[in-house]
């Protein structure tokens, strides 16, 4: 299968024939778009490595970057991104001990796809709310 090259008219075809072929249901991790988009699709994912852009955060600053995230669910995730390769997890020895997370090479790589689909959501957030909204009324 060929990837779809980026301006070509035939790239909603490409990516469909891509997905195609993912389908049923391979052993656990054995999809490479299943395994990746696993994580990346998840609520704090995409948020958490836009916060790490523009260089190393501590927790409490990532914490208030990314906003409405508990300290639990901001772990996790942290936890789950640097398990993937996407951050790097520091610790310097002060008293109390200071953490501190970075985006990896493998992180920033993905940055710009990340930006494309943040581009792309806030582009067509209107059009999607006014569609949520036809579709309420006309079920409610």
């Amino acid at each position: 299968m060929t990837r779809a090259q980026p301006g070509n008219h035939d790239d909603s075809h490409a990516v469909l024939q891509r997905i195609a072929g993912y389908r049923g249901a391979p052993p656990p991790g054995a999809c490479p778009v299943r395994d990746v988009l696993d994580r990346v699709g998840q609520k704090w994912t995409l948020l958490i490595l836009a916060g790490l852009e523009t260089g190393p955060a501590r927790f409490s600053a990532l914490q208030r970057a990314v906003g409405d995230i508990s300290k639990r669910m901001l772990t996790q995730t942290l936890r789950q991104l640097e398990r993937d390769g996407l951050i790097s997890r520091e610790v310097f020895p002060t008293k109390p001990p200071s953490v501190e997370y970075a985006l990896t090479p493998l992180g920033r790589s993905a940055l710009a796809p990340i930006a494309a689909l943040m581009d792309w959501a806030e582009t067509h957030h209107d059009r999607i709310r006014d569609a949520r909204a036809a579709y309420d009324a006309a079920e409610g």
